[in-house]
């Protein structure tokens, strides 16, 4: 249609630059094919805007491929390098410049996570290939990433397999190998499980699987100890170049408290790695069981999940009931978790009320939304009803009721939605929100939790069951999904109120690359939590050393953060003075310490190998990365691509337009004034 508005426009001019022409000739003015040409230009200029408003320029650009070197800077990538990593610096920096030339290189560190400087520094602490791989073709597999230079010694210790790593990348990943493949002799407690917790007078069984590299010949026991105190001994006999076997001892939970003990396999002659002879275990063993009771509204994969997360604590006792045989007494239950209850059936507003218990309501297609609002003395939030809907939750940065695990980011991208009905859920003022909701009419709480004289907690949607699901699929676990489910109900546990001050440890075993928290409750006295004192925190380690905090003011309850402490055992006492009484609690925690680098020795080659042999790479070795230049330039599968942009540009926009047609027509305006004034 454009084509036939330009023709049109071309074909109006030339006759009106033909009918000047004519007539200027008749005139006798000295030039007729000026004006003409100038009059034929103002037409088509003028009839361009009215017939073509908008011009569509297309642009053709080229987009260089982009070249992504992946950087292994955990513990053992330097010592793999050893003294090599200098001159291997100089190489791989070498290789980019000279790359850079014809692509576009991009340099990311990796460890636990992405790091996109400092780089070469080797200090990370844990390894996970395949979140970086992922992570590269999240940022990058839209553009025109070419290939990625995967530099490690293979060695991971967090996430998945990255050869077993669901991939989507059609292009090419070159591997360089750091280290030795040889097999040093090495002896290691490779994988401890045992339960964080179990109760008095039980018995638990903690679990190992000892590995054996190169050790043919060697015969020893394996102890496991509390203290000076030998609990069980199981002997190995290595009979080949390679061997592994599973262990067990059955621990007697006799005092209550957190438990150290020690499992050590003797070093063996010659055997250069002694960090992974030994693993320390702590459990918790408390004095009495917790019991949650599950009420559902009908039985719901939901309720299961929930069962699941929580089954894996010894610390918890977890009944399940339905509407219909929700007991009459709740006295014994430390905690509630309702599942689509109250809902219309089943209404338990008034019991609810009288239980004064701990609640957790997950809000689903059976819930009865009147009932809800009528336990606002309890739960200090108004829900209203709303249309089935998606929700899709979004971490919320600011929730600090608890210690999040570090991978809830990544795992809350990829969950489903849950399926709501709930509409504006207007929480309690100093309301803790782990999950928000993206609706039209803005950001609301999707999971969230209330500090008070009854702790409560809300998840707006069902479909809980889904989350781990997901999880497990893409992470090969659902550590994240059942650590949220375990602290929520941690968090509707934790306050005793037969105390009027005390400070909770969402759990009392913290790894050294977590940080450790608390949180705190003052009631006054018509048991009533308020925070108008100062609270003195002291925390003090196994040598002495003690640091002072004040608690932070959060809602009606007090919380703090103390950060990522070195491993050891740790006491904490809390000071608080309430109407001229002082107030104090106590109690101790462990930060464990894994040193995962150190758990395996040597390079992995195969599993590079295989990676750059799955994507039409190629393998070197560190010493060899100059080699691969030729590799990538000769590679047909890295080329420049093409991109088309197609612009619709409106003249109307566009004032030099204006202009132009105001200069023509000035310029034959000021030609036939000069020619008709001589």
């Amino acid at each position: 249609m454009q084509l036939l508005y330009w023709l049109l426009a071309v074909v109006i001019s030339f006759i009106a630059a033909f009918w000047v022409y004519r007539a200027d000739k008749r005139r006798a003015v000295p030039y007729p094919m000026a004006t003409s040409v100038l009059r034929g230009l103002v037409v088509l200029s003028t009839l361009l805007l009215i017939l073509v408003p908008d011009i569509v320029i297309t642009k053709n650009f080229t987009e260089q491929p982009i070249l992504l070197m992946l950087h292994d800077n955990s513990v053992s990538a330097g010592i793999a390098l050893g003294k090599d990593s200098t001159t291997y610096r100089k190489d791989i920096e070498n290789l980019s410049q000279k790359l850079s030339q014809k692509y576009t290189v991009v340099q990311w560190g990796f460890g636990k996570e992405i790091q996109q400087d400092s780089l070469f520094r080797y200090d990370k602490s844990a390894t996970d290939i395949s979140d970086a791989l992922s992570r590269a073709e999240e940022l990058y597999g839209m553009q025109n990433l070419g290939a990625i230079v995967l530099a490690s010694d293979g060695r991971f210790n967090q996430g998945i397999n990255p050869e077993y790593r669901p991939s989507a990348y059609q292009g090419t990943i070159y591997s360089v190998a750091f280290g030795d493949s040889v097999r040093e002799k090495d002896i290691k407690v490779s994988r401890v499980y045992a339960n964080n917790t179990a109760t008095i007078n039980s018995s638990f069984e903690i679990r190992a699987d000892i590995i054996a590299e190169s050790a043919t010949g060697y015969n020893n026991d394996i102890a496991l100890k509390e203290g000076n105190e030998l609990l069980g001994s199981a002997n190995i006999s290595v009979n080949r170049n390679r061997y592994d076997r599973a262990i067990s001892f059955t621990v007697k939970a006799d005092k209550p408290g957190v438990h150290h003990y020690v499992l050590y396999a003797p070093v063996m002659e010659g055997e250069a790695n002694e960090t992974n002879n030994r693993r320390d275990i702590y459990v918790e063993v408390t004095d009495r069981k917790k019991n949650i009771l599950i009420a559902a509204a009908a039985p719901h994969p939901d309720v299961n999940a929930l069962k699941d997360a929580l089954s894996s604590l010894e610390s918890y006792k977890v009944t399940i009931c339905t509407g219909d045989k929700f007991p009459t007494s709740v006295s014994q239950y430390d905690a509630i978790i309702l599942h689509g209850l109250p809902s219309l059936s089943y209404r338990l507003s008034e019991a609810l009320t009288a239980a004064k218990k701990p609640l957790w309501f997950i809000l689903t297609s059976a819930t009865d939304y009147v009932s809800i609002n009528k336990l606002k003395s309890i739960t200090h939030t108004g829900i209203a009803q709303a249309p089935p809907h998606n929700i899709q939750a979004v971490y919320h940065s600011a929730f600090n009721a608890f210690t999040v695990p570090p991978r809830i980011n990544i795992v809350a991208d990829k969950m489903p939605p849950l399926s709501g009905y709930s509409g504006n859920i207007n929480s309690a003022p100093g309301a803790n929100i782990l999950f928000t909701q993206k609706t039209p009419a803005g950001i609301m709480p999707a999971w969230v939790m209330q500090q008070g004289a009854i702790p409560t907690a809300i998840l707006a949607g069902e479909g809980i069951w889904r989350w781990r699901l997901y999880e497990y699929k893409n992470f090969d676990e659902h550590n994240v999904i059942d650590e949220c489910i375990k602290q929520t109900v941690a968090f509707l546990c934790a306050n005793n109120r037969e105390k009027p001050f005390n400070v909770m440890m969402p759990k009392h075993v913290w790894s050294d690359q977590e940080p450790v928290s608390f949180n705190a409750y003052l009631l006054n006295a018509n048991n009533e939590q308020i925070n108008t004192s100062d609270v003195q925190l002291s925390v003090r380690d196994s040598t002495g050393h003690t640091e002072e905090y004040s608690m932070e003011r959060s809602g009606t309850g007090y919380n703090l953060n103390i950060g990522i402490h070195a491993g050891g055992k740790y006491t904490y006492v809390a000071k608080s003075n309430f109407n001229g009484k002082a107030l104090s609690s106590s109690g101790s925690f462990v930060v464990q310490t894994i040193p995962l680098e150190l758990m395996e020795t040597g390079a992995d080659y195969p599993l590079l190998y295989n990676l750059a042999k799955k994507h039409n790479g190629t393998f070197v070795t560190a010493g060899n990365v100059a080699t691969l230049y030729d590799s990538i330039i000769t590679n047909k599968r890295i080329t420049p691509l093409i991109k088309t942009n197609t612009e619709t540009v409106p003249l109307i926009d566009r004032k030099w337009f204006f202009f132009i047609i105001l200069g023509l027509a000035l310029a034959e305006w000021l030609l036939r004034k000069y020619w008709l004034a001589q």
